[in-house]
């Protein structure tokens, strides 16, 4: 079992994200039509598209992630760009110059610095319906296993399970963020497409971790 993850190990599971993202666009936009512009699908495969794009380019670990990020930052989707960019220039924060892979430890700290980071733009927190809700369980999930010392795989799985509790969780909630707020009680009865998006992001970085 694969217990280190390096520059071309998360190049590949990024482009797996996109692959799962872009399979169930069309869902993503749907989920986000009911509650606000509903184009939540076209710009989180372009925000994954610009991340997968600038991690072609020969970089060390933690230049790739800040350049990956910049690249989302630079797409015209909304918050999407802004979370998902901070979400990559965070994980850069969690690295060091001289890191070429990271153990279980160095995965814990890369993805406390990206939940830090998204947390610098945004003030949402679990229970406000936005993807705050699948991003928090699934940080705190895999650090819980890093400090049993669960290992990689380990820890991604236990994050994918929390994102999708997460997510699910968003159901029977009220937005308090984004256009969502303005349907009040309407907004109870849809997942959030943010949330949803997180969860399928783990998912894939789980299982292309393992494989």
């Amino acid at each position: 079992m694969r217990k280190i993850l390096d520059r071309e190990i998360f190049k590949r599971m990024v482009a797996d994200a996109l692959a799962a993202i872009r399979e169930h666009e069309a869902d993503l936009s749907a989920l986000d039509a009911a509650t606000g512009d509903g184009d939540h699908g076209t710009a989180m495969v372009a925000a994954l598209a610009a991340a997968t794009q600038a991690a072609d380019v020969e970089a060390p670990f933690k230049q790739m992630l800040f350049d990956m990020g910049w690249a989302v930052m630079g797409e015209a989707s909304g918050s999407t760009s802004t979370l998902i960019g901070a979400l990559f220039m965070g994980m850069s924060d969690g690295l060091q110059q001289s890191d070429t892979e990271l153990d279980a430890a160095g995965v814990a700290r890369m993805f406390a610095a990206a939940l830090a980071s998204v947390r610098q733009q945004t003030k949402a927190e679990v229970g406000d319906k936005t993807l705050m809700d699948a991003l928090i369980p699934a940080v705190e999930a895999l650090q819980a296993a890093n400090i049993k010392e669960q290992g990689i795989a380990s820890m991604l799985e236990k994050a994918t399970s929390a994102a999708s509790q997460g997510a699910q969780k968003t159901k029977d909630l009220v937005a308090k963020f984004g256009r969502a707020r303005n349907l009040g009680e309407n907004a109870v009865g849809h997942v959030d497409p943010g949330a949803t998006s997180i969860s399928l992001i783990f998912e894939s970085f789980a299982n292309t971790f393992a494989s």
